[in-house]
């Protein structure tokens, strides 16, 4: 017995003699300093620079949409305004501006809802299928991140014209599908290569089919790009100002980038108005960002790290 508290006590002291100093454990605060090391103030004086270039231009068209328009220009533009008011946004709204929205909201759900889906059954035939004729799709697909959107302006001006499509809806929502489906296919096919192979091959034992080990298998490991590309394509979608430009004409089928730019026509002088309506084009795309924004990263760098 004594032999056996002596082994314990000899135990327990090599246990207290190997035991990390207090400033290593977990939670017991900041981690020293290596010897040498210095704070990086360069580094930290650019990044305050960076975000003084990113918050100021949002806080001056904040503060400006709430500031009422007699004596804008002889105000200071950076401080708040003593007695704010919301008729720029009141004057914004009485201009159909629900029925632009209304028109965002439709070409831009439908774009992305459209690619999203044609874009993973693609990626998962491409990284699925080992053939001649899905290594060369694939390859027409990167093609397509060579061809800018302004050389195609002209040819799919004319070519919905003669589809009788031109001042639609359609005339916005099928180009924005095909200019979303190179970049789209590139991520969503190299995330679907990082799922273990083995994964697939068990599925395939249980008997499962294509659209099983689709559903249930791809969908679900592939969640952080199908988000990432989502939020991509209506960024690129909502904020697209040159197809309703040259592919609309009337009111009816006005979205909020075109309506912006009539804002400008139409309250020439009204700067608040017309930040009153900035503010209000950008809150649903910001909602949206905010909803997927856990995703955002992870999705983002998938697939790149081999």
């Amino acid at each position: 017995m004594t032999q056996l508290i002596d082994e314990v006590e000899r135990d327990v002291a090599v246990a207290l003699h190997e035991r990390p100093p207090a400033s290593r454990r977990r939670g017991s605060g900041r981690p020293s300093r290596r010897p040498g090391s210095r704070p990086n103030w360069l580094g930290g004086l650019g990044a305050w620079i960076w975000l003084a270039v990113i918050v100021v231009p949002i806080y001056y068209i904040v503060i400006t949409s709430v500031r009422p328009q007699a004596g804008f220009f002889a105000s200071n533009q950076l401080l708040p305004p003593a007695d704010p008011t919301l008729e720029g946004y009141a004057l914004v709204l009485q201009s159909d501006f629900f029925r632009y929205l209304a028109n965002s909201v439709i070409v831009t759900v439908a774009s992305v809802v459209v690619t999203v889906f044609v874009c993973v059954m693609a990626a998962y035939a491409i990284v699925r299928t080992n053939s001649r004729f899905t290594r060369a799709t694939f390859s027409f697909f990167l093609l397509g991140l060579a061809i800018p959107l302004q050389a195609t302006i002209i040819p799919l001006f004319y070519m919905l014209s003669k589809a009788g499509l031109y001042d639609s809806l359609g005339a916005l929502i099928l180009p924005s599908i095909g200019f979303a489906v190179p970049v789209t296919v590139l991520i969503l096919a190299n995330f679907i290569r990082d799922i273990p192979k083995e994964l697939f091959e068990s599925m395939r034992v249980d008997g499962s089919g294509h659209w099983r080990v689709l559903f249930s298998l791809v969908l679900p490991l592939s969640r952080p790009a199908v988000v990432t590309v989502a939020l991509y394509n209506a960024l690129n979608v909502w904020n697209g100002f040159l197809f309703p430009l040259v592919l609309t004409q009337s009111p009816e089928t006005r979205v909020l980038p075109l309506s912006l730019w009539t804002f400008m026509g139409s309250f020439t002088v009204n700067v608040p108005a017309i930040l009153a309506a900035v503010v209000l084009s950008t809150l649903p795309i910001f909602l949206l960002y905010l909803f997927g924004r856990r995703q955002l990263v992870s999705g983002m760098t998938a697939g790149f790290s081999k």
